[in-house]
């Protein structure tokens, strides 16, 4: 029977430590996706706070997924989807909130609502969608959507 250890040592000597290093502590590469998204939200959370939200949380993370804002609207707990895209050619991104994905935001602002003890405080679901073209000089388009969909999914509270 082989030695568990020696293989350990032939994994760290190969690329098999480096791999892992990436996965832990990233390569340095940034993913402009992932930066062209945190802009979004970081726009459209002072978008909101401009139309008087109070912002709870943003990047809101769980098992089930994320929540990109939680805000408050008077008395109204808002969950805000945001998409940002670089061209609206195509379909617009707020077609990227397909019935999968809401079903999850439902789901998730379930959680939130309970654990925070909030299930007696009214609730809805905003999308803010950017459209940030390639120019850099030209300012993005935001478009929100209030009460963009209804909670949905299986076994929910909200039906």
């Amino acid at each position: 029977m082989a030695n568990p250890l020696i293989n350990l040592g032939r994994w760290i000597q190969s690329s098999g430590l480096i791999f892992w290093k990436r996965r832990v502590e990233g390569d340095g590469r940034k993913d402009p996706r992932h930066s062209l998204g945190h802009r979004g939200e970081q726009l459209a959370t002072r978008f909101l706070k401009q139309l008087g939200y109070r912002i709870l949380a943003q990047g809101h993370r769980k098992k089930l997924g994320e929540i990109d804002i939680i805000a408050v609207d008077g008395q109204c707990v808002v969950f805000v989807e945001v998409k940002t895209w670089r061209s609206d050619a195509d379909a617009g991104p707020s077609a990227a909130v397909t019935q999968a994905k809401q079903d999850k935001i439902t789901r998730l602002a379930l959680v939130y609502l309970k654990k925070n003890q909030l299930l007696s405080q009214p609730a809805r679901f905003d999308v803010v969608t950017i459209v940030w073209s390639g120019e850099d000089d030209s300012p993005p388009k935001i478009r929100h959507y209030k009460s963009a969909f209804e909670a949905s999914g299986r076994g929910q509270l909200f039906r």
